[in-house]
């Protein structure tokens, strides 16, 4: 229904932006919101996917058209929802699981929240050997540091941010709590913490 909203960022919190368009707010959600948090007031364009379920309507944004196609291939897999597939594209390891689907590398897979010895192998059934006009050119940083300049609030509010996004994937308190003291050591943006995060919980 849309292929694209083009506006300025009004807000950015854990799970989704607010993109104002002509004086509407559309509330997106993002595979990680906070590479827009230093984009505030800027114009900018989301490519979106309208997602309608009996209980649910909901926009999902991404930045490129790439990056929503792969999206929309994970949402065909059974057992992985709108959720699910933005955990996964939150990662920033999108070449890794193009890699893992054609090489049937479960064990790398199911590192993702939700994502189960069934639902891996559900992905491999369904999505090996149909990738190829993703893969060649689309294996972008989810996470690139250059978009987002140091949280002006401080480390600790960095830091708080990232755990909000991080439970907002799907993890839980006692994975985060096991990665926080290495994570505290360095004075990072909340783009950064959850990058840092994602590589240690993935291991």
């Amino acid at each position: 229904m849309y292929e694209f909203i083009k506006g300025t960022v009004e807000f950015v919190g854990p799970e989704y932006i607010v993109i104002e368009n002509n004086g509407i707010g559309y509330q997106i959600a993002t595979p990680n919101p906070f590479i827009y948090a230093g984009k505030i007031e800027t114009m900018i364009t989301v490519y979106t996917y309208h997602y309608v379920r009996e209980d649910l309507i909901a926009l999902y944004g991404f930045e490129t058209r790439e990056e929503k196609k792969l999206f929309t291939k994970l949402l065909n897999v059974s057992g992985i929802g709108p959720k699910g597939a933005l955990a996964i594209l939150a990662s920033g390891e999108v070449q890794q699981v193009v890699a893992a689907i054609e090489n049937e590398d479960e064990s790398f897979l199911v590192k993702f929240p939700g994502v189960g010895k069934k639902t891996a192998r559900q992905m491999i059934l369904d999505l090996k050997g149909k990738l190829q006009d993703i893969v060649p050119d689309y294996f972008p940083n989810l996470f690139n540091a250059d978009q987002l300049s140091l949280n002006t609030q401080g480390s600790n509010t960095a830091f708080d941010e990232a755990v909000l996004a991080l439970k907002a994937l799907g993890y839980s308190e006692k994975e985060i709590k096991k990665i926080s003291p290495e994570l505290r050591k360095e004075q990072l943006s909340t783009d950064q913490y959850i990058k840092n995060a994602l590589k240690r919980l993935l291991k």
